[in-house]
């Protein structure tokens, strides 16, 4: 965290780029064109220490696996948050510093994971993760590593591929890429889950291709689960 309390920023240009694949899982197809505005997303996700100021302020419960030592480092992210938590730390955090900060949409996570790299498969490129030497786990322990462990893409931005499962803030459809806007898309108006983006620290492969998708019911607290910051700028 910053002096004033609100996390490191990157700024993400505006641009079009090709959201989704047509070799991935039918939920990424069609790729299509997409274009975003410019906006800020945080270079890390939330750790342990950042939501402790949240935790203490606001008397919140703590979230499930706070006091388990796989989990409990403070600069690993914070896990075992659902939807509900994270937006409510967006709306404190806002009110604290002054700043409006929101989860990312989907196209803006999309957008901010590939870095620029049009139609590579990982932020890094198309090298698969198994032939590089990055953790996808803390090694001592089988857990989520430390944020920040592995190089950033060209954006700037950490763990974008790795450690944990990230909410967004848009409701998840498995068909919306086949009606969704071009300019700025939202996600679809209603629905049972809200996407994530990202790898987790448990699955087999425990890095995400930059258009792979996933969801989950907002009111679940998975030991996979943290979130990042976003800020419209105007």
């Amino acid at each position: 965290m910053l002096s004033d309390s609100t996390p490191d920023m990157v700024i993400v240009p505006a641009g079009v780029f090709f959201m989704g694949s047509e070799n991935g899982q039918e939920n990424e197809t069609p790729c299509h064109r997409v274009w975003v505005d410019r906006f800020a997303l945080a270079r890390f996700p939330i750790t342990n220490r950042e939501y402790e100021a949240f935790v203490k302020e606001t008397h919140m419960s703590a979230p499930p696996f706070w006091c388990d030592p796989m989990f409990a480092g403070d600069d690993q992210p914070v896990v075992g948050v659902n939807w509900y938590d994270a937006t409510t730390y967006c709306g404190w955090l806002s009110r604290r510093s002054g700043k409006t900060f929101r989860l990312p949409s989907e196209a803006e996570w999309e957008r901010a994971a590939r870095g620029g790299r049009e139609g590579a498969l990982y932020p890094w490129g198309d090298v698969p993760p198994w032939e590089r030497p990055y953790a996808g786990c803390d090694s001592n322990t089988g857990g989520p590593a430390r944020v920040g462990v592995n190089e950033p893409n060209d954006f700037g931005l950490y763990d974008m591929s790795e450690g944990v499962h990230e909410w967004c803030g848009d409701f998840y459809a498995y068909d919306y890429y086949r009606y969704s806007p071009e300019r700025n898309p939202q996600g679809p108006d209603s629905g049972q889950r809200r996407v994530s983006r990202g790898g987790s620290w448990r699955h087999q492969v425990k890095f995400s291709r930059c258009a792979a998708r996933s969801s989950l019911p907002p009111s679940f607290k998975y030991a996979d689960y943290g979130f990042r910051l976003a800020k419209t700028i105007r």
